[in-house]
C-alpha cells in the first residue's frame, strides 16, 4: 500500500493499466489527446504488476484497470473517468493539478 500511494503521488496524472484492456487503452487516448502526459503503469508488463493489483482492489477498485489518479487522489476506473469528462469536470480538475494548461 506504501509503495502505491508513493506512485500516485509523485506525478499529477497516473493511470493503471494493463495493455490486453481496451478500457484502459480508450482511457490512456483521452489524457493524451487532451495533450496530458500521464504516468502509465501498465500492470501486465511492471515487477510486482500483481502485487499493486491487489492494492488496487484493496481501494475498492473493481476492475483493477484501468484505474485513475489526479493530484494523488483516486478518481476511478472508466465510467468514473467518463462521467467527469462528460460533465466537464475532467478538464477543471486537470488543470487544478497542472497537467493542463489550456
Amino acid at each position: 500500500m506504501d509503495k502505491l500511494q508513493k506512485m500516485t503521488s509523485e506525478k499529477s496524472v497516473v493511470i493503471f493499466s494493463k495493455n490486453s484492456c481496451c478500457m484502459s487503452h480508450t482511457i490512456k487516448t483521452l489524457f493524451i489527446d487532451f495533450g496530458v502526459n500521464p504516468t502509465i503503469y501498465e500492470l501486465d508488463e511492471i515487477n510486482r504488476g500483481k502485487e499493486i493489483e491487489q492494492a488496487l482492489a484493496q481501494l475498492g477498485c473493481s476492475p483493477t484497470v484501468p484505474v485513475v489518479f489526479i493530484g494523488g487522489q483516486l478518481v476511478g476506473g472508466a465510467n468514473q473517468v467518463m462521467s467527469l469528462h462528460l460533465n466537464r469536470s475532467l478538464v477543471p480538475m486537470l488543470k487544478r493539478v497542472g497537467a493542463l494548461w489550456l
